[in-house]
């Protein structure tokens, strides 16, 4: 890492800022749905969003994404087509849930998907969950129970917030089986398959279920919030993420990257005028410290047990790590 940091000179510190960018842009991606799902239905905006995105990484990638499906286009085309509608049933719900629910709500919920990922990971990578995995579920469901307290003893979760846990439960699901898909693929040809694919969907559910935009008569600011998603959100930010990721240390990495629910509720409080009550700032601090007691202890605890294999000369030891660090891959490719 250092000799290419040296050759390229570019500090470390870019790549870290780069992570945190990508996750202010996600954070504030959020401010962005919930400020447009009013006037732009949610179903075409993942359309839109998608469909725009993959035609752009389709137009930069074309080189290479031609050799590919040319070699291997049934297999490509295949898997990148579950995870596109894995990556729609996770973007649909969530700006579903944008409708009824605050987008600092929707910052931490959609971030439980770090902790759920270990235990569906128990039936699709036959992977146990660890100690860490079980302290941080503990964690996000007490988070939760703030969130959905009312005061004088009542809980409730909105509507929005039920389907936004199903958006977390969907992302899961989208990790995983990128992870599961990614070994002899190329990452980039899924991406741009899997971006097209999710957006053909939204506009057929939108199409089927939800009125169609009069695209003439939007407002600018919908124009510029469609633009951000398609390009900022979804190619930028992904860029960015990419060239860091490879570069920065994975449990770092993936601590910088679950700061975009913080950036969330920033946005929302200075954007939308949103206010947190005591028990939903206690919520959002159980489930922050969830997302890094998943994310980042592992991570550590994989590295410090990968530093004494290899100072006892244990090569076997140091293949533990592989497992998380696919799905730390996974995670940070397809966001």
């Amino acid at each position: 890492m250092l000799t290419f940091i040296r050759q390229h000179g570019i500090p470390l510190w870019v790549y870290k800022a780069s992570l945190l960018l990508a996750a202010a842009i996600w954070g504030m991606g959020t401010v962005v749905i919930k400020s447009t799902v009013d006037e732009f239905p949610p179903s075409w905006l993942v359309g839109v969003r998608f469909t725009g995105a993959g035609i752009i990484l389709g137009i930069v990638c074309l080189g290479k994404l031609r050799d590919r499906l040319s070699a291997e286009g049934p297999q490509h085309l295949r898997d990148g087509a579950i995870l596109g509608a894995l990556l729609f049933l996770s973007y649909w719900t969530n700006s579903t849930g944008l409708t009824d629910t605050t987008a600092s709500n929707s910052s931490f919920l959609t971030t439980l998907y770090v902790v759920i990922i270990p235990f569906l990971g128990w039936f699709i990578i036959r992977k146990k969950p660890t100690r860490f995995n079980i302290a941080a579920a503990l964690a996000c469901v007490g988070g939760v129970a703030c969130v959905a307290y009312t005061g004088a003893g009542a809980f409730s979760l909105r509507f929005g917030d039920v389907v936004t846990l199903f958006s977390a439960l969907f992302l899961s699901l989208h990790v995983l089986y990128t992870a599961k898909f990614a070994p002899g693929r190329s990452m980039t040809v899924l991406t741009v398959i899997q971006f097209i694919v999710a957006g053909l969907l939204g506009f057929a559910v939108g199409a089927i279920t939800e009125p169609t935009p009069n695209f003439a008569n939007l407002s600018p600011d919908t124009w510029i919030s469609l633009v951000y998603l398609t390009v900022l959100a979804s190619c930028v930010a992904l860029g960015l993420q990419n060239a860091a990721v490879a570069r920065v240390d994975p449990a770092q990495a993936a601590l910088f990257l679950s700061t975009e629910c913080v950036f969330g509720v920033i946005f929302s409080i200075l954007l939308l005028g949103e206010v947190l009550t005591p028990s939903l700032f206690a919520g959002f601090a159980l489930i922050f410290a969830g997302i890094v007691i998943s994310e980042y202890l592992p991570l550590r605890a994989e590295k410090k047990r990968a530093q004494r294999a290899a100072e006892e000369k244990a090569p076997a030891s140091c293949e533990a790590s592989a497992p998380i660090r696919d799905l730390e891959e996974a995670d940070a490719f397809m966001r």
